[in-house]
């Protein structure tokens, strides 16, 4: 929500700017073409972590398809993209694109590089979805460091061709906050937390296996939301067990019946079996179920994912479709895409206008030339005055109580600024089908309290600053309406 000139047509103006300043090289030039090109692309969102933390599982449950990983592609960055058909092109270094062939099965699709993976940069995946019509998602190999002073160079990568990131963690230790602690040695990068959700992305392993592990694994996340070092580095936090996700995304019928020939078993009985993968595929069980369709189980749920099941179906949830919804509800994926909607998605311009500022820094302070020091003092007043950065700030520190707003305040700042939808329904808490006279009732109406607020000389300067930036936000919805919008 903007008053004067939007975020992304300011970094359209300075990245023509720049490439006047930098006519004379070609090189310079073909790089900000590029960011010119990108703002016009849908957002690129990469999936990172450091080895072992779920990547490609989340981003199957996102997409609610095994589409990854690409076969032997360890090293690679995979881009998943909408597409009319399935279809694989590989890019090795020094060479032709090259088309893979594509094998669609049930569930998904392989692509079988059929070379040694460490002669391709990239392999750029088209797969016909609706999870992929906005977006485009990056599979990118393991992060590394945390250790040593300087940033890794995959993340160095994912942050320079993403718009957004989704950082996978066990379990938010110091060495992940490290990580991306060295993402932000940049004016754009230090300008607001607005690109980054941290992901707890193994959340059934927390808590040792218990059937209460999600529960455990929320409740850290909770925690990880309110600490002011994590808050200065991610806009969210959240934890989501893949598997469970993917498996609740793709549970068939067969799996819901062996699932319920197993939850006739007593829970005590049956636990005794889920002590170990071998346990379970090699013990006698007191119900008939096939060594296949137990192997098949394990792979898709998971030890504990098939003891959380049993019980839900011994709780009620006894059809495909029940079982189904309650786990990906309990898998923590549902908070993840909303949480993906709201805070990148429908963002999506500042978002790019973000990387198109941060390419236009980068280059000016690498190849340094005359008149590039009032650009780069350009970038910074852009990145003072943008509003959609200051919602994205107040948000941080309203989720960190650092303003001192009660509760209930609290909440509607978070909701006016954009922290629970940027449509203007959700923005002003009405029903989406409001007439626009009730729209402009209710922005009028919370913009001259919240300017109240930022006028009180007997408040705290924070609390009239952040009360500011709510009247800026009304402003923005009041002028919307003005021009004809809903």
């Amino acid at each position: 929500m903007t008053v004067g000139l939007r975020l992304d047509e300011a970094a359209w103006g300075l990245l023509h700017q720049a490439i006047e300043l930098y006519q004379d090289n070609p090189r310079a030039v073909g790089q900000l073409r590029h960011q010119v090109a990108r703002l016009e692309q849908p957002l690129r969102i990469a999936i990172a972590g450091p080895w072992r933390s779920g990547k490609s599982t989340v981003l199957n449950a996102l997409m609610g398809e095994e589409v990854a990983p690409v076969e032997r592609a360890d090293g690679v960055f995979t881009w998943y993209e909408d597409g009319p058909a399935p279809r694989a092109t590989a890019y090795p270094v020094g060479q032709p694109p090259q088309e893979l062939t594509v094998v669609k099965s049930a569930t998904g699709l392989r692509v079988d590089l059929g070379w040694g993976a460490g002669e391709v940069r990239d392999i750029v995946v088209q797969w016909p979805t609706r999870a992929l019509r906005q977006v485009t998602l990056i599979d990118t190999p393991a992060v590394t460091g945390g250790t040593e002073p300087g940033r890794s160079p995959v993340l160095e990568r994912v942050l320079r061709d993403s718009d957004a990131v989704l950082y996978l963690t066990r379990d938010g230790r110091d060495s992940d906050l490290r990580v991306l602690e060295s993402g932000r040695d940049s004016v754009v990068g230090q300008s607001a937390p607005v690109n980054v959700i941290l992901v707890l992305s193994r959340a059934d392993e927390t808590g040792g296996g218990r059937i209460d592990g999600l529960l455990t694994a929320r409740q850290l996340a909770r925690r990880h939301y309110r600490d002011p070092r994590v808050s200065t580095l991610s806009v969210n936090v959240v934890a989501c067990s893949g598997m469970i996700g993917l498996a609740g995304r793709m549970l068939g019928e067969s799996d819901f019946a062996a699932l319920a020939t197993l939850a006739q078993v007593p829970r005590s009985e049956l636990d005794a079996h889920l002590i170990s993968a071998d346990r379970f595929l090699r013990g006698e069980l007191p119900v008939r179920l096939e060594a296949e369709v137990r192997a098949a189980l394990l792979a898709r749920l998971g030890l504990f994912g098939v003891r959380l099941a049993a019980t839900l179906v011994r709780s009620g949830f006894d059809s495909r479709v029940k079982l189904s919804a309650e786990l990906i509800r309990r898998s923590g994926l549902t908070e993840l895409r909303e949480s993906l909607t709201r805070c990148f998605i429908d963002r999506r311009d500042a978002l790019k206008a973000r990387t198109a500022l941060a390419a236009v820094e980068a280059l000016l302070r690498a190849e340094p030339t005359r008149g590039s020091a009032e650009l780069v003092g350009a970038v910074e007043q852009i990145l003072t005055g943008a509003h959609e950065f200051r919602e994205l700030r107040l948000l941080v520190a309203l989720r960190n109580t650092r303003l001192g707003f009660d509760a209930e305040l609290a909440a509607e700042a978070q909701r006016l600024v954009g922290g629970n939808g940027v449509g203007l329904a959700a923005r002003l808490g009405v029903e989406h089908d409001a007439t626009a006279q009730r729209l402009w009732e209710v922005a009028s109406d919370a913009q001259w309290r919240w300017r109240d607020r930022a006028e009180d000389p007997l408040l705290p300067l924070a609390q009239r600053r952040g009360a500011q930036v709510v009247v800026r936000s009304c402003e923005g919805m009041i002028a919307e309406l003005a021009a004809g919008g809903r």
